[in-house]
């Protein structure tokens, strides 16, 4: 799929940089997480290594002020978007103004509602269904087949949470003994995990043989609450989660976490590849997808130095 054509500003959406360098805008949902600074820092380096100028707003996990922060940045006239979607309904305002100025979204991580190549130029992220499945088949062989499971899942609204619970039900439903005793969100948070787990924990009690988060900053905090609980994590609750940071590697490490799927959040190289695509005005996809790798006991060590 082509990128969509420029109707007005020859080389780039905006005018942000003319002729010379260029100017992205980074719509970034928040900053509140190891994996999303982790995000932005990648993009920081990429636009510094490639000569473009990036300009990052933070809509502090606010769909309404990521809205207002595109419109901002379609002000500024970047050339280019980057978007980060904190839901999957809610950006259609944001998206429709930004190709009512010919300036080019390309959406990151998160999927946003919409048609690529009209409201969007490409989505870049991972298979985030099969971080599911990956997730669940682990747990379904470290369980025999049989486990009370919690699940904490992400922001509500959001592509990547419905996905992530997609995947890993796709399996579980096959295994009878696999049951889901409470799904609630976290929120992506360490703490909002802790406390959604203190509370199903005060609940459940022993009934808790498993834990799936949609992310290690949910599994962080639930290990603490099964602690505070009583429940030993990695002996008596098996724990299994989706990122890939250099906490969760070390909690792998001390048995306390299993495993975990990555979900790379490493973006700048993609992104400024697909954003000079672009301006070459060559053929850009629908979806690019990055490759994630998979972490248990037999390879944290051996990545734990180089995760984020």
């Amino acid at each position: 799929m082509r990128a969509p054509r420029r109707r007005r500003r020859g080389r780039g959406g905006g005018e942000g940089g003319g002729e010379g360098k260029w100017v992205v805008g980074f719509s970034q949902m928040g900053h509140d997480n190891p994996w999303r600074m982790a995000q932005t820092a990648s993009l920081r380096e990429e636009a510094a290594k490639r000569g473009y100028e990036l300009v990052v707003t933070d809509a502090q996990d606010q769909t309404a002020k990521q809205v207002s922060d595109v419109e901002d940045l379609i002000a500024r006239r970047v050339n280019v978007i980057l978007l980060a979607p904190r839901e999957f309904e809610g950006l259609a305002p944001a998206l429709l103004a930004a190709r009512e100025a010919d300036i080019p979204v390309i959406l990151v991580d998160r999927e946003a509602e919409g048609t690529p190549g009209e409201d969007f130029v490409t989505f870049l992220g991972s298979n985030f269904v099969e971080q599911g499945r990956r997730a669940a088949e682990w747990l379904v062989k470290e369980t025999g087949g049989q486990a009370g499971i919690v699940e904490l899942t992400g922001t509500p609204g959001s592509s990547v949470a419905a996905d992530r619970s997609r995947g890993f039900m796709e399996v579980i439903s096959k295994h009878p003994g696999m049951k889901v005793l409470a799904s609630q969100t976290g929120e992506f948070s360490r703490a909002q995990g802790q406390r959604v787990m203190q509370n199903v924990a005060q609940s459940l009690g022993k009934q808790i043989t498993a834990v799936y988060a949609h992310n290690d900053e949910m599994a962080l905090g639930a290990i603490q609450a099964l602690k505070a609980s009583n429940l030993q994590p990695g002996r008596d609750v098996k724990i299994v989660s989706i990122d890939g940071e250099r906490a969760a590697l070390e909690a792998i490490q001390r048995g306390e976490l299993g495993a975990t799927v990555e979900s790379n959040p490493r973006f700048g190289p993609i992104a400024f590849e697909t954003i000079e695509q672009i301006r070459r005005g060559e053929q850009v996809p629908p979806k690019k997808l990055i490759t994630d790798r998979f972490f248990d006991r037999s390879n944290a060590a051996q990545f734990v130095a180089e995760a984020y």
